[in-house]
């Protein structure tokens, strides 16, 4: 016996749910990078830096503060529009929010890793690091699940 259809209102509060869950995770990891992004500047070894160094790492804190806003936006909008029969969109835009985020996330991410590689290594080798870092984060983010789904929209199609 199947378990009975589940309602347009339940399954919008489970995604809600879900989403704001999922969010605690991703607004933990980027509030703490953006702190230690912005200790960075307060330091006595950053007078002495290049002006590369300084223009990667204010890059990297505004991609990181983007994120911020952007992840922290659903939970937002929730308490805004609490109780006004707008879930609907709270999750359709929170589900945008999100991945914007995470977008800006993977930048600063791939902006602190080129910090630190130019700090160990310098030049090319540091960019080089970089740009892995941009590959893993965007592979693993937002490539492989993109096409997971086509794979699996193929397959339905099929």
């Amino acid at each position: 016996m199947s378990e009975p259809e589940e309602s347009d209102q339940r399954r919008l509060a489970r995604n809600l749910n879900e989403l704001l869950q999922e969010l605690r995770v991703a607004q933990a990891g980027v509030q703490i990078l953006f702190g230690f992004l912005l200790s960075i500047a307060f330091t006595d070894k950053y007078a002495a830096v290049g002006s590369y160094v300084r223009v990667t790492h204010l890059v990297t804190v505004l991609f990181a503060a983007v994120a911020v806003a952007f992840l922290t936006a659903p939970a937002a909008w929730h308490r805004v529009l609490f109780r006004q029969g707008r879930r609907e969109d709270v999750v359709r835009s929170g589900n945008t929010f999100t991945l914007v985020g995470l977008a800006f996330l993977a930048l600063a991410m791939t902006g602190t890793v080129l910090l630190l590689a130019e700090v160990v290594l310098g030049g090319w080798p540091a960019v080089l690091v970089g740009v892995l870092a941009f590959v893993v984060f965007a592979g693993l983010w937002f490539v492989v699940p993109f096409a997971s789904s086509q794979r699996a929209e193929h397959r339905q199609r099929s």
